[in-house]
């Protein structure tokens, strides 16, 4: 029975894995052919159809669910939002979910045929991570000016994905750009590595759920202090996830 199960979700698996190809082949490459000279006002809703169908996609063709908590800490207003990072599958989600959002990411994605191209179009913070003070400051100027934009930042300040149970120290960089431009820290627990696992081509059936906390409020707090209860509240939501 159990071998009859993993078939099953390896098949599931296949069937997603060719209808995301396909859907990021097509939304890359034509935005990135006919598009790339629109405002981004209208690029970013035709590239944002790529996330509606990877999350839909995904929840079809493998068995997942989406169960969103604390919905009413969301206002519309431009924030810094921490998330913990285990799989591809957020990056989609909270693009989707917290829109009109920029993405701090690595800039070696831009060089994924199809995929970056459509990434690039999203206005992302992309940063060289070779040079750490130089990503610092690109960080710090791009993120107060898409904030003053009127585009929520969204940071996932592991740096990159973690299995799911594992914990490390997460960067202050986030709270510091939030700090700088007046706007208050959203932090957000998932567990979508135990459904779309970073080192696995099966995915797993099941819930993914979504847990967005308080408004963590910037003034009179550092940094680090600002760090330290988003990450402090995120490793407490997992538990109970």
């Amino acid at each position: 029975m159990n071998s009859l199960r993993q078939l099953v979700r390896v098949i599931r698996s296949t069937i997603f894995v060719v209808g995301y190809i396909l859907a990021t082949a097509f939304i890359g490459i034509s935005a990135g052919v006919f598009l790339f000279w629109l405002p981004y006002r209208v690029v970013s809703k035709y590239i944002l159809l790529w996330n509606r169908f990877t999350v839909w996609w995904f929840c079809i063709s493998c068995g997942v669910t989406i169960e969103v908590r604390g919905a009413e800490n969301v206002s519309g207003q431009p924030v810094l939002i921490l998330a913990n990072h285990q799989s591809a599958w957020e990056t989609y989600f909270l693009q989707l979910y917290f829109r009109p959002v920029t993405t701090v990411l690595k800039r070696e994605l831009f060089r994924i045929p199809a995929f970056g191209w459509a990434l690039r179009l999203m206005r992302p913070i992309a940063i060289d991570r070779s040079s750490p003070r130089e990503a610092l400051r690109q960080m710090m100027r791009q993120g107060q000016a898409r904030l003053n934009d009127g585009m929520s930042v969204l940071i996932f300040p592991e740096g990159s994905r973690k299995l799911p149970g594992a914990k490390t120290k997460y960067a202050r960089g986030g709270a510091g750009i939030a700090k700088a431009a007046g706007v208050d820290v959203i932090p957000v627990a998932h567990n979508a590595g135990s459904h779309w696992p970073a080192r696995s081509f099966t995915k797993q059936p099941g819930t993914i759920v979504v847990s967005i906390g308080q408004p963590i409020t910037t003034e009179d707090k550092s940094a680090a202090e600002i760090t330290a209860a988003a990450q402090q509240w995120i490793e407490a939501e997992l538990e109970l996830i």
